[in-house]
């Protein structure tokens, strides 16, 4: 009897614990799809290490999140739509940039407002944007560059 009731309460145990494991899944996923949230794109020329779900953040603060990443046959730019929290004004004349949080750290979207009074709206896209910069690359040309002898 006394095996039972502890066999029966080990289980209860990892119900419950599975319940809570499920319920904070549901959080997860559902996070940035709030009823008020709105869709802004951005086209850049290379995106680095973004992909869905990579942080939106204004001021270091997070304000949305990548929700798709495609290419745009027309231009061959990688067009990002972006989900922005409700409440969060975007000036029109804002900029977005693919940076990092370090040299190793994970890759994010910076918005940098703009000073117009218009903001941007529900599908509108920034005009302004900055791929993600290729650091290796930018390492190799300083190391070729620097290895050259200076010519007379």
């Amino acid at each position: 009897m006394k095996e039972q009731l502890v066999e029966t309460l080990v289980g209860l145990i990892v119900l419950i614990a599975a319940g809570m494991f499920v319920f904070y899944a549901i959080e997860t996923v559902g996070e940035g799809k709030n009823a008020g949230d709105y869709t802004l794109t951005a086209k850049f020329g290379s995106i680095g290490g973004i992909d869905s779900g990579a942080d939106i953040r204004m001021a270091g603060v997070k304000v949305g999140v990548v929700r798709d990443i495609s290419l745009d046959t027309n231009t061959y730019d990688a067009r990002v739509d972006m989900s922005i929290r409700s409440g969060i004004p975007v000036p029109e004349d804002s900029s977005a940039t693919i940076t990092t949080d370090g040299l190793l750290g994970s890759a994010y979207i910076s918005i940098e407002p703009g000073a117009e009074e218009t903001l941007l709206v529900e599908g509108e896209e920034f005009t302004y944007t900055q791929g993600a910069v290729d650091l290796l690359g930018l390492l190799g040309q300083f190391a070729n560059g620097s290895a050259k002898e200076p010519t007379d």
